[in-house]
């Protein structure tokens, strides 16, 4: 028997029990078979089941345990019913059950990990230093080099696949963290994501860093400096990238067919396009851990929390890619 694929419910003040929930459901309606645990608080994830007309899963026993869903609370004491954003507790907790589901990752346990949106800030303001869930997960992991990968498609099968070079950075500080070791491991972590994907080809291309490209040196050095012979290096052993292209053009060339990923230089570079393109259903894929995992690309998104109003498609798309890089099936996001 397989392992289980673990989700964390993230900050229980926000919307990740009610997309799990909805994004377990709706999967369950398809042809995966995947055993999933919820790791969570029990009581939030009991009042949402009821809400939503579901059962509530049965309390996890081990990765043996049969059931389609379990649910597995590490809490000491249980979170209370009613939760404003940004509360403590639950700020901590959604912490427990991130290093819960990574421990249970790192020994074969799980399967791979979904992770819902947690609150950076909430975090913080408890005093516990936090950079994102990314970032926990590489440091719990041992601080191997992983690359943030976001990847969708819209309703006419247009897809855009962007690894980031550097991610969660103040923008003042973007462009010492570029560097040519750093470019090429997004290039290479791009490159095997096109092989898990089992996509036909592997067309990367790399983004510049400055306006059009540095325009030759003009607008800045680094293209010339370190991309350009990122690039080079790569290309001389084989791998298909082109670049450095012009950020203001190359999104629409790869949701026009043309590349297959694109590799962004920083965070604000690379996701504006992913999300003009795939909003509802963009997933958050880390490269280079030792285990699957995914997420949805939202928050927390406090202001319609307990509303039911959240759409799950975006967890939906994280659930099924998180189960195609367990299984080897083949990945798409739009149902």
């Amino acid at each position: 028997m397989s392992a289980p694929l673990a989700i964390t419910c993230g900050d229980h003040a926000g919307i990740g029990t009610e997309v799990t929930l909805k994004a377990i459901q709706a999967q369950s309606l398809g042809p995966a078979s995947r055993r999933y645990v919820l790791i969570g608080d029990r009581g939030h994830v009991a009042r949402w089941s009821e809400r939503l007309g579901l059962d509530l899963p049965p309390a996890y026993d081990g990765p043996h345990q049969r059931a389609s869903v379990s649910l597995l609370d590490p809490l000491n004491s249980p979170l209370a019913a009613s939760l404003p954003p940004a509360t403590p507790a639950s700020a901590l907790a959604s912490l427990e059950f991130l290093q819960r589901a990574a421990r249970g990752c790192l020994t074969g346990e799980f399967a791979g990990v979904v992770t819902a949106p947690v609150s950076k800030e909430a975090i913080l303001r408890t005093g516990t230093p936090f950079v994102g869930q990314t970032e926990f997960l590489a440091e719990a992991a041992g601080r191997p080099e992983v690359t943030m990968m976001l990847l969708g498609d819209d309703a006419a099968g247009r897809w855009l696949r962007v690894a980031l070079v550097t991610t969660h950075l103040p923008l003042r500080e973007v462009a010492d963290a570029i560097t040519q070791p750093a470019v090429e491991r997004a290039i290479r972590h791009a490159l095997l994501a096109c092989r898990s994907l089992r996509l036909p080809s592997s067309r990367i291309a790399v983004c510049g860093l400055n306006p059009h490209a540095g325009e030759g040196g003009l607008l800045g050095t680094e293209e010339q400096r370190v991309v350009r012979p990122a690039i080079e290096t790569l290309r001389a052993q084989g791998i298909s990238v082109t670049g450095p292209h012009a950020a203001d053009t190359v999104f629409h060339e790869a949701a026009a067919g043309r590349h297959d990923v694109v590799v962004a230089m920083y965070h604000d570079q690379g996701l504006p396009p992913l999300k003009l393109l795939a909003f509802e259903n963009g997933v958050n894929w880390t490269l280079g851990l030792p285990f699957p995992r995914t997420s949805p690309d939202h928050g927390t998104a406090f202001d319609i929390a307990g509303k039911g109003i959240a759409a799950a498609t975006s967890m939906t798309a994280a659930l099924r890619l998180a189960d195609s890089l367990a299984t080897g099936m083949e990945f798409s996001a739009v149902a």
